[in-house]
């Protein structure tokens, strides 16, 4: 006899309390093996594949592409070779496939309420194909066009030809490889307003993804718990230029990955954390936490977002090793392949404002820690050397803190020590 058996959304974080189907790997009627990923799920964290828990026939799909349902869920039925006793259907398998009638039944029915909702992957696909959506038939929850309708909009060549021109075209390939933003900006989605000469509102709207709504959300919070106070150095890194000149190309050569100021910056924030362990903390109403672990957060910048996965343990890394691991981190959040894993347990944010061209910012703390550090432009200035003018690389590092836990003279001293650790990079320096 068989046995049905429903695949139900896991909870993949304390905090997740639903997700959104992106997409589904496996159709009714497809065979899959036991842990085989059956679907693509949004969380409002990261991007993640829903293995089956069984082996067996896919019969049904119980949630449409681009639906938001809480953790528990059914989202689709297994049948798969078992006893007599477990074949026996249980009034929750029956509710639920009465359900997806009335789910499929709208799915392919009239209704377009969700015509006009683009999921981050569509919006990419879309860009990297240079099509408009609107020309696009949705076949999803509400006409919701999904991945699959995209590709197959392609394939019928039936697209306009909106080729963006080579130059941008080269410097969108140069940001996913180099993987951060230390040089180029994220691209950003194409935003088309209705022509007010034409009739129109004049006005678009831009569905709220559950990553963005997550990032308003913990910013709010940030703002309306953390007192923020900020603070500012201004470093000569000109012997951080020269030796990072004298390495980067020998370093890409041998690593395959960018030799990037960030690295060098990153492992002097460490050392000076090392120092002041005070930095590495957090607030608990009645206690102050401190952590033994030195977690940097890195934010990285991506098409419609600010992700900021974590270099685990930075303090044991050599800047070679930093500059390795932000690359790998920066490639997978350009790729939505960051796991819940590489999100959690930072405790000290770095950020690398500089690549915007930004000298000042106020940034706002990444909570629940208790500082956030930017590191801006690099640029050149007569600066006062022994009473004589020199023209020097400076740039300004920026702090913002938790008032409750930090006060001016520490986070002076903490500065100090940073600008320290940066002025004594020289051409003797290892970077191993």
């Amino acid at each position: 006899m068989s046995v049905i058996t429903e695949i139900t959304l896991p909870q993949l974080a304390e905090s997740q309390v639903s997700a959104t189907i992106d997409r589904w790997l496996k159709q009714p009627g497809d065979w899959v093996d036991e842990y085989e990923p059956i679907c693509e799920i949004n969380t409002d964290k990261v991007n993640a594949e829903i293995p089956s828990t069984v082996a067996g026939k896919l019969t049904k799909i119980l949630v449409g592409t681009g639906e938001d349902v809480p953790v528990g869920t059914a989202i689709c039925i297994i049948e798969s070779e078992g006893s007599e006793q477990a074949a026996e259907p249980s009034p929750v398998n029956e509710a639920v496939i009465a359900t997806t009638v009335h789910t499929n039944a709208t799915a392919t029915g009239s209704d377009t309420s969700m015509r006009g909702r683009y999921s981050p992957a569509v919006q990419t696909l879309a860009s990297q194909h240079g099509i408009s959506l609107e020309h696009v038939q949705g076949t999803g929850l509400g006409g919701r066009i999904t991945r699959k309708d995209v590709l197959a909009y392609v394939a019928s060549g039936a697209r306009e030809v909106r080729q963006p021109e080579k130059p941008i075209e080269q410097s969108s390939q140069q940001v996913r490889t180099t993987g951060i933003h230390l040089s180029e900006s994220p691209r950003l989605p194409k935003i088309e307003l209705d022509d007010p000469y034409a009739g129109g509102r004049g006005e678009t709207y831009i569905d709220v993804t559950p990553i963005r709504n997550t990032i308003a959300r913990n910013m709010r919070q940030s703002v309306s718990e953390i007192p923020h106070a900020w603070t500012m150095i201004e470093v000569d890194v000109t012997n951080l230029v020269m030796i990072r000149n004298k390495f980067k190309d020998e370093f890409k050569k041998r690593e395959g990955v960018n030799l990037t100021y960030l690295a060098f910056l990153i492992k002097a924030v460490v050392n000076a954390i090392r120092d002041f362990p005070i930095m590495n903390s957090v607030w608990a109403v009645d206690k102050i936490i401190v952590k033994r672990d030195i977690n940097i957060s890195l934010a990285v910048g991506t098409e419609d977002s600010v992700m900021t996965p974590v270099i685990k343990n930075a303090d044991h890394k050599n800047v070679a090793g930093i500059a390795k691991e932000i690359e790998e981190l920066a490639h997978k959040t350009r790729e939505g392949k960051l796991t819940l894993s590489d999100m959690q347990g930072g405790t000290f944010t770095v950020n690398n404002t500089g690549s915007f061209g930004s000298i000042l910012s106020y940034p706002i703390i990444n909570y629940p820690q208790a500082a956030i550090l930017t590191f801006e432009s690099i640029v050149k200035k007569p600066v006062v050397i022994d009473d004589m003018i020199a023209v020097r690389s400076m740039a300004n590092i920026c702090l913002s803190l938790d008032h409750r836990i930090l006060d001016g003279v520490i986070c002076g001293r903490f500065l100090q020590r940073v600008k320290e650790n940066l002025e004594a990079y020289n051409l003797e320096s290892s970077i191993y």
